[in-house]
């Protein structure tokens, strides 16, 4: 019984939220907060950087959008809503 309350307390998820706490939603547009060095693409996305239009994940800490035309996956803690 212990392993099917563990597996129901991973299921509830929350909204997906930014640094400052407010609700990210599909399409929202966000700006980083911190540079990210992006694994596998070679490149740093910069402080600043507006992204548009993004995705929610299954996991409420991650989002999806397009930074200089490469679509990667974000950790919403470094994002603040536009």
């Amino acid at each position: 019984t212990w392993a099917e309350q563990g597996i129901a307390a991973e299921a509830v998820e929350g909204p997906t939220r930014d640094s400052n706490g407010a609700d990210l939603q599909a399409g929202d547009d966000v700006t980083l907060i911190k540079d990210l060095v992006v694994k596998g693409a070679n490149f740093t996305a910069k402080r600043g950087t507006l992204v548009r239009g993004i995705t929610l994940t299954d996991d409420p800490k991650f989002i999806e959008g397009k930074v200089g035309g490469t679509r990667i996956v974000l950790v919403a803690a470094y994002l603040k809503k536009a």
